[in-house]
């Protein structure tokens, strides 16, 4: 029973958890990658991006609940999700062409188009802090049904002393994420637009000579990328909480994910995601009650770090990548 006791416990408070947040670290890992595989540069604004489409989103919601629309319990945000996604979708568009495009024609070096979007960065998150109920506060808009089972019903199933929970805010994360990268790479793999964007990745002059459409490309690029933003930052809204400042913290982590896996690989952009957030959560999690189930009696809690270096974590991670594999575990290209 100890060792049931023990897997429940690492279950509750390492897997699930882990597998929740790295899912929303691989959707925004891959939007990073997207962008950097094809358009070159490593893109700042990502992290305000996700916090500008979750806003939209938010705002759509209390639309749709204000007209009397749910889905019962799952969340309305679900709905608005398709809404949040084109109007940030449209913002993105017209920052490409009132900013990026200028650089790309001239063929400016990348360092100038990460500067760029170090600007877009701070416009986007003055923006979505003006965002009227949005503000600096803390947002929460997670309705419907709050657990698939709670912990109070697993013990009363199973008998055990530690309990497990699932919440409906962790399921979608994990089902969303699951459906949204098969869907990016059938895309990719399969269609003659995913191809063309493929081939512009590979190489932009032969890309080119071949008859692809440089700004289709680019358009496609910035639309699937801000898709997959958005679509991670409502799922990190609905699992804890909306809060602007938040989704620049998690740029860091993001970038972590994209690099250990490799930046340019999609599927090295999810397999990071993981990566991240399993050594976040493991570091940080104090491992003494699990001893103590499997008969072990540690004098201190067996926490390397207390929760509030979580990101150094990531920042550690980083730096050992690009030091010893700066091309990633999955062979990207190198930073």
């Amino acid at each position: 029973m100890d060792i049931l006791n023990a897997i429940v416990l690492l279950l509750n408070f390492v897997v699930v958890p882990a597998a929740a947040y790295g899912a929303q670290l691989a959707l925004g890992a891959l939007g990073v990658t997207l962008i950097y595989g094809i358009l070159r540069f490593s893109n700042f604004a990502h992290g305000d991006t996700m916090a500008f489409g979750t806003a939209m989103v938010i705002l759509v919601t209390w639309g749709l609940q204000a007209m009397g629309i749910s889905l019962g319990p799952l969340p309305t945000a679900l709905l608005a999700l398709p809404f949040g996604i084109a109007l940030t979708s449209i913002f993105v568009l017209g920052t490409d062409r009132v900013v990026y495009r200028f650089y790309r024609k001239k063929r400016s070096e990348p360092i100038i188009l990460v500067m760029a979007s170090v600007g877009v960065m701070f416009v986007m998150n003055g923006l979505t802090r003006m965002l009227p109920g949005i503000g600096v506060n803390e947002v929460r808009f997670d309705d419907g049904a709050r657990f698939l089972f709670s912990v109070q019903e697993f013990k009363a199933w199973t008998g055990l002393t530690e309990g497990l929970s699932l919440r409906v805010s962790q399921a979608l994360t994990l089902i969303v994420t699951a459906l949204c990268c098969w869907a990016l790479f059938r895309f990719l793999n399969r269609s003659r637009e995913g191809k063309a964007m493929r081939a512009y990745s590979d190489n932009e002059d032969l890309a080119l000579l071949s008859g692809i459409d440089p700004e289709r490309v680019v358009r496609l690029t910035w639309i699937i990328a801000t898709a997959l933003a958005v679509t991670a930052g409502t799922l990190y809204g609905l699992d804890k909480s909306f809060k602007a400042f938040n989704y620049f913290q998690i740029l860091l982590p993001i970038f972590a994910a994209a690099i250990v896996g490799g930046l340019g690989n999609p599927l090295g952009a999810v397999a990071g995601g993981f990566i991240v957030a399993f050594s976040e959560v493991a570091i940080t999690y104090p491992w003494k009650k699990v001893a103590n189930y499997l008969g072990f009696e540690p004098d201190g809690l067996l926490q390397l770090l207390s929760t509030e270096y979580k990101f150094a974590v990531s920042f550690v991670i980083l730096i050992v990548v690009l030091l010893f594999r700066p091309t990633g575990l999955f062979r990207g290209k190198s930073v």
